[in-house]
């Protein structure tokens, strides 16, 4: 008897070997994850439909500590006006995160959905959404082998690099067993981990230093030192010389004090717009709060954006994870 998994592996292969036009997507601002299993599906893609066949959508500006991943100019800006057969989303929970891309998806003849978000929509005619997974690329992972192409040491690294970052350094509840028998075999193949782990946590520039040190300096905590909130605004990122991509490690810093159960990372996007990060230890399912203002995630890790001023997100934010611990 084939199980829901295998038959929704099945039926993605058999639309990837029906279509020779192929567009690869994930969300907005991409972490690891999504860029990992994005280079490391379009790599083992165009290994059976040649690299022509297979584009990969530019949706936002890519962090420069991923640059060093294999093939990375392969994301690109692409033309909406081409043929789009066969589109696949890739770590997204839905189709506003995809950006720009949800305009290639809405053209697409086929469309098939990867991800590990227990809030993943299903958008997709074929679904592989297994929220258990510690990160997408542990799903690309099997199937890549279901497509039985080899596993280089490009696909390798790209693979590794989400699986890393999204299990936090393989320290997340959501790092299991399969997880680290996955990261076996990619280590077998001669990555060099070494490299790719300074190149993701050894390598912050002056002005991601000082503004780490701008946020932290303002650091307020509430319920006993149990909650703590971080924000990047515009003036912060004006004094340091920093982008808001520069914010990346701030919420896991604050969660990681010993006191702290729920860290809160609030970054003003614009005078009405705040983009919100969410992290937990052992007690509250941040998911459920970001759900609350359209957003969503993991039990340990969420986010969402609210439409309001700094002050404004930061009161309605935090009246909900006050909330949570009654």
């Amino acid at each position: 008897m084939v199980n829901q998994f295998e038959g929704n592996i099945e039926n993605a292969l058999e639309l990837i070997n029906r279509y020779d036009n192929v567009f690869i997507c994930s969300h907005i601002q991409p972490d690891g994850d999504s860029l990992g299993s994005t280079l490391a599906l379009a790599m083992a893609i165009g290994k059976i439909k040649g690299k022509d066949n297979v584009n990969v959508i530019k949706v936002d500006n890519i962090p420069s500590y991923f640059l060093f991943l294999p093939n990375v100019d392969i994301i690109k800006e692409q033309d909406i006006n081409q043929e789009i057969e066969l589109f696949i989303s890739l770590d997204c929970s839905d189709r506003e995160r995809l950006g720009v891309g949800k305009e290639f998806l809405a053209k697409a003849k086929s469309v098939i959905n990867i991800d590990h978000h227990i809030t993943n929509e299903n958008f997709g005619d074929v679904n592989i959404v297994i929220p258990s997974s510690g990160s997408t690329c542990e799903i690309v992972y099997k199937l890549i082998k279901c497509i039985n192409v080899e596993i280089d040491k490009n696909i390798a690294s790209c693979l590794y690099t989400g699986i890393n970052t999204d299990t936090g350094r393989f320290m997340y509840s959501n790092t299991t067993y399969e997880t680290h028998m996955i990261v076996a075999e990619l280590i077998k193949t001669g990555i060099d981990i070494n490299d790719i782990n300074m190149n993701i946590y050894q390598n912050m520039t002056l002005e991601r230093t000082k503004l780490f040190l701008e946020s932290l300096n303002k650091l307020e905590l509430y319920a006993d030192n149990r909650v703590g909130i971080a924000i990047v605004n515009q003036e912060m990122l004006d004094k340091t010389n920093a982008s808001m991509e520069d914010s990346e490690g701030i919420v896991s810093f604050v969660r990681d004090i010993n006191t702290i159960e729920v860290a809160c990372l609030l970054k003003e996007m614009s005078e009405s717009e705040v983009k919100v990060s969410l992290r937990s230890k052992r007690l509250v399912d941040v998911a459920k709060i970001s759900t609350k203002f359209g957003g969503g995630g993991h039990i340990r890790a969420a986010g969402c954006t609210i439409y309001e001023s700094l002050e404004v997100a930061k009161k309605m934010i935090l009246d909900e994870i006050l909330m949570s611990f009654r």
